[in-house]
């Protein structure tokens, strides 16, 4: 008898985690009927279950509905005491729960990152892809020590954690990990090929899909653009002749180059505020104090040439990883590069994972910040506030931003970027 429906794909390595553990515990899980990923998950039927519209995603017979791999896999793996999945004490499940989170948390997220820009579904930035890299890395180094001197990671058993890792590298060689770096963890290999063969479940895993090298952004091919049709030649005029030292091209007429566009920030009244001697003394001076940046910036700031703003991001609730917001405030400040002379920026994160908000202070040439900002395509992915200096709140609010100790509603300061 089935024991619910599961929400995955095949091609879903995190509904692995789930199959397995059900295998385990001798579940049998049905597939939905007719589901097809990014049309289903849209309908207002399946918002009404599962609010948040992600896979994997259980509906048992009972009517319980779950979201999220890692708490279906442990719910599912409870429903039976005929295994080891979850631990034979509360010291090993505190194990495999902290195996698991960082397989998750650092592998598998890091892994979906990278194939995201690679594949265009995430604006590519070459700094990111490496630092995603870069964390990976780091945390299959980890993996890998531990691997080298256990068969599981929890125990002499198989357990949860076992199905987490295995699935999150399953899915890592084919993207993440070719030929050349997987020489460089072959315990972590090993315990892969050890997890996915085993009896119980070979079947969910199949054959495993190694790539030869890891995956690379491709830029798309620049559009050829079609020959201008030649214009109409009027008579030629009759040649004089020319002195022996010009050169024969002197014949031809020389082609204006075309005037650059001149930004209307460049016409507002010269301003006594300098940004650059900001941006200067920002860097080399403490922020507070006596002779400190922001005791600068009141004796030099000009109000009427420059303003201050309150930046928020507008989808709090969409972050995950602080560190991958602090990417985000990089991807937008790389976007903001074409204003580097009229702008300054400090901002944040705040708060903790799936629990954090981006906020911060900018200081712009002009009175409104959208002729600024709006050289970057995701501008109105944030919200502008103006700052005003007299009011007390605002004051603390723009001196927190940028001694990065600001807190919002309890959530303190993690992380955060300057634009100068």
């Amino acid at each position: 008898m089935s024991f619910g429906t599961l929400y995955t794909t095949d091609a879903q390595a995190k509904g692995k985690i789930i199959k397995a553990a059900a295998a385990y515990a001798g579940i049998t899980l049905d597939g939905p009927t007719g589901y097809v990923h990014f049309e289903t998950n849209k309908t207002p039927e399946y918002l009404a279950k599962f609010s948040h519209g992600k896979i994997p995603a259980l509906e048992t017979k009972t009517g319980f509905k779950l979201f999220e791999a890692l708490p279906i896999a442990k719910y599912i793996a409870s429903q039976s005491k005929n295994h080891n999945l979850l631990g034979a004490n509360p010291e090993e499940s505190a194990l495999i729960e902290q195996w698991s989170h960082l397989a998750e948390s650092e592998i598998d997220i890091n892994t979906e990152l990278v194939v995201f820009q690679c594949k265009g579904l995430l604006v590519y930035n070459k700094p990111n892809h490496n630092t995603c890299l870069e964390r990976q890395f780091r945390t299959l180094n980890t993996f890998e020590q531990h691997l080298a001197q256990n068969t599981f990671l929890v125990g002499e058993r198989i357990t949860l954690a076992d199905l987490v890792l295995a699935a999150i590298i399953y899915r890592a060689v084919q993207f993440t990990l070719g030929a050349e770096e997987r020489k460089k963890y072959p315990a972590i290999i090993r315990h892969l090929e050890t997890v996915a063969n085993q009896p119980t479940i070979k079947s969910v895993f199949g054959d495993i899909p190694y790539a030869e090298k890891a995956i690379q952004f491709t830029p798309p091919p620049k559009e050829k653009k079609e020959p201008k049709p030649a214009a109409a030649q009027a008579p030629k005029a009759e040649k004089k002749p020319k002195a022996k030292e010009q050169d024969d091209d002197d014949d031809e007429p020389s082609v204006p180059a075309e005037p650059k566009v001149k930004n209307p920030l460049d016409d507002l009244p010269k301003s006594s505020f300098n940004l650059e001697d900001w941006k200067r003394a920002y860097s080399n001076k403490d922020t507070r104090g006596a002779d400190g940046a922001l005791e600068w910036f009141y004796q030099n700031f000009d109000k009427e040439g420059f303003s201050i703003w309150r930046v928020d991001f507008k989808y709090n609730n969409e972050l995950t990883q602080t560190f991958m917001s602090s990417n985000q405030i990089g991807g937008f400040f790389n976007r903001l590069e074409a204003s580097r002379k009229y702008l300054f920026g400090s901002v944040g994160v705040l708060g903790k994972t799936n629990d954090s908000v981006i906020s911060g202070v900018l200081i712009g040439r002009g009175k409104d910040i959208k002729p600024v900002v709006d050289v970057a395509p995701d501008y109105e992915s944030y919200e502008y506030k103006p700052i005003n200096l007299d009011d007390a709140k605002d004051k603390e609010f723009f001196e927190g931003a940028l001694a990065w100790d600001l807190k919002i509603d309890g959530k303190e300061w993690v992380d955060g970027k300057n634009f100068k």
